[in-house]
């Protein structure tokens, strides 16, 4: 009996030591030398490598997919039963089945290396846009709830838009309303996590809407703790220290008509019930709003974009819940105080944004950024949109949005603001 015991007492001592001896492998070595295509420590500034260096990186091909496996097999052997994603039952079709697909990985043709570098006014902005973060997280004039508060301090629900991609090295934060969808296709496409017939999905726009947000399709920050357990936040910072990390902005209250209407002038059951007929009864006098969406539009109700405005001044509105994601501050979603973004676009220059991104992170011959065909919410069009709201409306609107507008260098709206 006493044998047994102590057997036991050194393999629980055997396998702590094991878990320390990864951890500061994975800190020590970091992830640069694990992923196939990329380097992943941070910054444009790293030149990419001569030509005749990159068949070193395919024999790395195979150790990539059993390393991270055994990580997270090792790790969920201290997990409870139905707490570690890999030993839970496999999802339905939706399920992210990024292990199945490094288990049938076929390696890709042999993948360009540009020799030409990316021109000096795309890295010149990159810069201004990098150095006007730092600027403003260091501004003591620039306040905002959560500013000066440490990584550490955020929640581990608030990093629920921080999606990670082991494959290649990159973390995308994703703000909806400035194309998060297509974003979100990449980051299913470079991750590999949609098979059809056994293969990875390599078309973005293949990739139907509902698996493009669905969660399920994402291994997102807010998922480290269900994997990693107390590990969770060591492997988070090792992964931003690491990994190329980016985002994607628009004008704050152009990205507000466009919330409005995506959301409240299309029908949509979901905000209809959620937000719709809240709007209804408090600012709009319908004290018994249809029931559904579709008997409101029949009739031809649905908030005004003024009704969508008065929810978002009101007190009461963060007081119930916060803000919805289409509608919530940036600061509040991505944290770009606490986090170092390596590039930050905007949808504004998407175009050029984009191909230069995926051309950093070398997979612009695996994968393009879908172009939109969709008649996209113009700047030019705030002051009509914005002239239904009174002067006093339009000022607390913008000190609500005001942290956005400076972090990621857009003009003050005094032409809306002083009408």
């Amino acid at each position: 009996m006493g044998t047994s015991r102590m057997f036991r007492i050194f393999v629980v001592l055997g396998s702590a030591f094991m878990i320390l001896l990864i951890i500061i492998y994975w800190d020590d070595v970091g992830a640069s030398h694990l992923y196939l295509h990329t380097p992943v420590s941070p910054g444009p500034k790293i030149p990419h490598p001569p030509p005749h260096h990159h068949h070193h990186h395919q024999p790395q091909t195979s150790r990539t997919p059993s390393f991270l496996s055994d990580i997270d097999a090792f790790v969920n052997q201290f997990l409870e039963p139905g707490t570690g994603e890999p030993t839970d039952p496999a999802p339905a079709d939706t399920s992210n089945q990024s292990e199945k697909a490094e288990e049938r990985y076929v390696p890709r043709r042999e993948w360009k290396i540009h020799l030409t570098p990316v021109a000096a006014e795309l890295r010149d902005r990159q810069e201004q846009r990098r150095r006007l973060l730092q600027e403003m997280c260091a501004n003591d004039s620039v306040a905002f709830p959560g500013k000066n508060r440490s990584f550490d301090d955020i929640p581990n629900r608030e990093l629920d838009h921080l999606i990670v991609d082991d494959r290649h090295g990159v973390i995308y934060c994703y703000v909806p309303k400035v194309a998060c969808s297509n974003w979100k296709r990449i980051m299913i496409v470079l991750s590999e996590s949609l098979l059809r017939d056994g293969v990875p999905q390599r078309d973005p726009l293949a990739i139907p809407g509902d698996l493009v947000h669905n969660s399920s399709m994402h291994f997102t920050f807010n998922k480290f703790w269900k994997r990693y357990g107390k590990f969770a936040r060591h492997l988070m910072k090792v992964k931003l220290k690491k990994y190329t990390k980016f985002i994607f902005v628009r004008d704050p209250f152009v990205r507000l008509i466009s919330a409005y209407r995506n959301k409240f002038e299309l029908r949509n059951e979901d905000f209809y019930r959620r937000f719709a007929q809240v709007m209804l009864r408090r600012y709009a006098n319908q004290p018994t709003p249809p029931a559904s969406v579709d008997e409101a539009f029949d009739g031809g109700i649905h908030p005004s974009f003024s009704n969508f405005i008065q929810y978002l001044l009101d007190p009461q509105t963060e007081k119930e819940m916060p803000f919805n994601e289409h509608w919530r501050q940036v600061y509040r979603l991505c944290h770009p105080c606490q986090i170092q973004y390596d590039f930050v676009g905007h949808l504004e220059t998407a175009e050029d944004d984009a191909e230069h991104l995926l051309r950093q992170l070398r997979v612009d011959n695996v994968v393009e950024f879908p172009t939109s065909h969709r008649n996209l919410t113009a700047s030019t069009w705030e002051s009509d949109w914005f002239s239904t709201l009174s002067a006093e409306a339009r000022r607390e609107l913008y000190k609500l949005y005001e942290a956005d507008f400076r972090l990621f260098g857009y003009d003050r709206p005094d032409s809306i603001l002083n009408e």
